[in-house]
């Protein structure tokens, strides 16, 4: 592929209020630079406020609008990136599509389908893109092609240069088990057939594995993990619980599956995903029930060597698939070359 032009809205750590550095637009336009391409990254939060005179994203939303059209009349990008970007509205970039005939638009989203309002701002869109990817596969996303929509599973990439962490290497740290979560009573969490206020199942989970060093952010009266303390986490802990809101959402998962697997951890997830579809059992750890979840939790934490195995076999196959150069590639080839959007890298015949 010749190298190409790239207009990547999203939000960025530019600004007074830094993005996530783990978020999948930084990890993007690192794999779309690696495999070649010019990334020019427009912050579209961060513009909104800067046009501001009340450095407020909602009084700046015009400007914004104003300045992405300017933008990329200037560069005239072959492509057009829009993650998340819920500043830039549908009439921008019709607009730009009507100054650059030729360009191509694709939209990509990391929440979960199973939220209306998600849904809403993803269908805004729809009809001025001409490729959209979700983290989400199965007929939840088959349901966005209504219309003729393309529609594309696309996986949280992982990248080497920020999940840096190789606690697959190591035999003793400082922790045996991580959790993160944003908000841990709303909504409330679908676990093993209940829902789960999150520091309700903290508090079974203690109880259950009294002797297990858990390293908690977000949840259980510990405070949010961000930035480099949150990195620093990441590496201190053997195992990494992934629990996303409901397991029911084919392929869905929270992109802390690749932070929690970049780094050396064993990642533990209920099996209703579906991503025993594309691991296995010695590449990640799948459980059914809380019961099981505990026994797995009690085996690695005292059997280092199957643990280590276990994390090593899981970061391997995550990187050979879902590395940043691979998923941004997987993108402009469904986007530009008419790839069949329905093919899932690693996945096993059924």
């Amino acid at each position: 592929m010749r190298p190409l032009t790239i207009v990547h809205v999203s939000s960025f750590p530019f600004g007074l209020r830094p993005a996530f550095q783990h978020g999948v637009a930084v990890k993007l336009s690192n794999g779309l630079i690696r495999n070649g391409h010019l990334v020019l990254n427009f912050s579209d939060r961060d513009i909104a406020r800067a046009r501001s005179i009340f450095g407020s994203r909602k009084f700046g939303v015009r400007p914004a609008n104003a300045a992405l059209i300017e933008f990329c009349r200037f560069h005239r990008p072959d492509v057009i990136l829009s993650g998340h970007a819920d500043v830039i509205l549908p009439t921008t970039l019709a607009r730009i599509r009507e100054i650059l005939p030729s360009v191509r638009i694709a939209q990509y989203n990391v929440d979960p389908l199973f939220e209306p309002d998600n849904i809403r701002r993803l269908s805004s869109k729809l009809a001025v893109v001409d490729a959209t990817f979700v983290t989400t596969a199965g007929p939840d996303m088959r349901a966005l092609r209504a219309g003729g929509n393309r529609v594309a599973f696309m996986a949280n990439p992982m990248d080497a240069s920020i999940e840096r962490g190789r606690c697959d290497l190591v035999d003793t740290l400082p922790f045996d088990l991580f959790y993160a979560c944003g908000n841990p009573g709303r909504p409330l969490r679908h676990i093993c057939g209940r829902d789960w206020n999150m520091n309700d199942f903290i508090a079974d989970l203690r109880a259950r594995l009294p002797t297990t060093r858990l390293l908690l952010g977000g949840v259980g009266g510990h405070p949010h993990l961000t930035g480099a303390a949150y990195q620093t986490a990441l590496e201190t802990a053997a195992m990494g619980l992934n629990i996303s809101r409901r397991p029911d959402s084919y392929l869905y998962s929270s992109d802390r599956i690749a932070q929690m697997i970049g780094n050396g951890q064993v990642v533990l997830m209920e099996r209703a995903t579906g991503y025993g579809d594309i691991f296995t059992d010695d590449e990640m750890v799948f459980f059914a029930t809380l019961d099981e979840l505990t026994r797995q939790i009690e085996r690695l934490t005292i059997d280092h060597t199957h643990r280590r195995a276990i994390a090593t076999a899981g970061r391997a196959r995550y990187r050979d698939l879902f590395n940043e150069r691979a998923v941004a590639a997987n993108l402009l080839d469904v986007l530009l070359h008419d790839a069949d959007p329905d093919t899932i890298p690693g996945l096993r015949p059924a």
